[in-house]
């Protein structure tokens, strides 16, 4: 049978429940046991999941299948086949002509659904004979290949056929994310970290539905992007980091690398260069930038709040016209980041000066400017961002103009806090911040900010006390996971009693990752190669 007929079938199967149109070859007969999608492993919680409590086997005669010239969905079949590959080690082909022998089949279908008209919206169907996956879009697809790949059980059966057998639990799942943004971000300026980290760290976001990766790309100890009209940004700027070791940067093409590699995964790259503050590494490698009327040197500490540029020097402009003209030009998604934070030496009318400033070149190079809450201070357009990270008046002062808000408040999502008084890495000027509670909030009454304001959560990383990809994902993970949920799921489906279960059940992928999580005490992990009293000891 030639797949064109094949695939004809199957689109007149998705108007059949579950999908049960009859072959002329008679299927074989597996004793599957029960199963129930709802008790799964899957974060973010899905919309709406309706079990039927049978399987689908997932064996060496399973192929995969997708809508033929719809863009990016053939390469999402790669994908799942190589994540399927990489868990159970079976070879599923993609696309292929013939289909003898292949008894059960994953198909991914571009939609046309009025249902799915969420960008990022999918429906998963689940029967003894087949998977389909339809959304309007590759990147809705994408979303649903990430539950897919979640609901594949760990282990095979090997009590039902002479080969390895995964049984796949049947049902329905409807689905698509709260907010629109969601996001992490990791500070590679205090700490440099090398293009294969952020590749691993953008895998482990794609698995949890994350669509936005920030970089934090420029601080007082390190300018970390090539700026080929200012070379000594990397040359200079770049030379150290955080307690004196030797730093580093991303070429463009590096950076354009991670770039590719995150829009691979429908990951958007926020780059954020910080100003007028945090501005010491650009300073010391242009002297002329600097407005703190002080020598620059390198600086390798982590105090804040002692660095400015020269708010009312026009070449300072001309620099930053270039330096957003070459990011923007590499960077295809929507927002450029410009800081804002702990300019606490820039006179308040300077600062906002130099923000509407920075506003017009940004949209001038084709882009929508984010800042930290601070920039609410200042007389920007609304179609700025504020990022709320510490101040509620700032986060007010957004919500008048009509700007909307990423919520980052430090006291729940930031990463770089400590768990407790025994964090190997961290800090805890804000909070300590225990795996239930950066869970056990509700972004959307955080502080009283509007829903409507809201455009999504990002959970920021800042490097200080970390140093390589290790230490982050101990930070990071396992409550980066907990923010997928609250930036994906509704707040009906969010409960703690219940997700502190599906957490326990990532610690194989998380093991298979090999990601050093901390391995909270708070939950019962399943057949995690870490503990808690091993990780007390180090």
């Amino acid at each position: 049978m030639k797949f064109y007929l094949f695939k004809s079938l199957l689109i007149c199967s998705v108007f059949i429940a579950f999908f049960s149109c009859e072959t002329e070859k008679k299927k074989r007969v597996l004793n599957l046991p029960k199963t129930d999608l709802a008790m799964g492993d899957m974060i973010p919680m899905p919309k709406k999941v309706v079990a039927t409590e049978k399987a689908f086997a997932l064996d060496q005669f399973t192929a995969i299948y997708t809508s033929e010239n719809a863009e990016g969905f053939p390469e999402i079949g790669t994908f799942l086949a190589e994540k399927i590959k990489g868990k159970t080690d079976l070879d599923l082909p993609v696309n292929v002509e013939e289909v003898n022998n292949r008894e059960g089949v994953i198909y991914i279908n571009l939609s046309d659904s009025l249902e799915l008209d969420a960008t990022e919206a999918y429906q998963l169907y689940v029967t003894p004979d087949s998977i389909i996956l339809n959304s309007n879009t590759a990147e809705g697809a994408f979303r649903g290949v990430q539950t897919l790949r979640q609901i594949i059980p760990e282990t095979s059966i090997d009590t039902v056929a002479e080969y390895k057998v995964w049984a796949i639990p049947t049902g329905k799942i409807i689905d698509n994310p709260v907010f629109e943004y969601r996001g992490s971000m990791l500070d590679v300026a205090r700490h440099f970290f090398s293009v294969e980290d952020v590749k691993k760290y953008i895998d482990l976001l794609a698995y949890y539905k994350y669509n936005t990766l920030h970089l934090h790309l420029t601080d007082d100890q390190g300018w970390r992007i090539e700026i080929k009209s200012w070379p000594k940004l990397t040359e200079v700027g770049g030379s150290t980091e955080v307690g004196g070791e030797s730093g580093g940067f991303f070429t463009q093409e590096d950076y354009t690398e991670i770039v590719n590699y995150a829009a691979d995964r429908y990951i958007i790259v926020v780059p954020e260069v910080d100003m007028p503050g945090h501005t010491n590494a650009a300073s010391v490698s242009y002297p002329f930038l600097n407005g703190n009327g002080k020598k620059v040197e390198l600086y390798e500490g982590t105090h804040v709040g002692f660095s400015t540029f020269d708010t009312r020097k026009d070449t300072v402009y001309t620099f930053i016209d270039d330096v957003v003209r070459e990011i923007s030009a590499i960077t295809p998604g929507p927002y450029f980041h410009m800081g804002g934070d702990e300019s606490h030496v820039t006179k308040k009318n300077d600062y906002k000066y130099f923000v509407e400033k920075v506003e017009k070149i940004v949209k001038k190079h084709g882009k929508r400017m984010i800042g930290w809450d601070e920039i609410a201070t200042t007389d920007i357009d609304s179609t700025a961002i504020a990022q709320f990270w510490s101040s509620k008046e700032n986060a007010d002062l957004a919500i008048k103009k009509g700007m909307k808000i990423i919520m980052s408040p430090a006291k729940k999502a930031y990463l770089d806090m400590q768990y407790d008084t025994l964090s190997k890495h961290g800090l805890h000027w804000a909070a300590y911040i225990p795996t239930d509670t950066a869970y056990i909030w509700t972004p959307e009454k955080y502080e009283g900010i509007p829903l409507e304001n809201i455009l999504g959560i990002e959970a920021p990383l800042w490097s200080e006390t970390v140093s390589n990809i290790d230490e982050v994902e101990y930070l990071a993970f396992p409550r980066a996971i907990g923010y997928s949920e609250l930036s994906w799921s509704t707040p009906e489906n969010r409960n703690w009693e219940n997700y502190k279960v599906r957490l326990a059940n990532q610690a194989p992928f998380l093991d298979r990752m090999d990601v050093k999580y901390y391995p909270s005490p708070l939950i019962d992990w399943k057949k995690s190669k870490y503990t808690y009293e091993e990780i007390k000891k180090d």
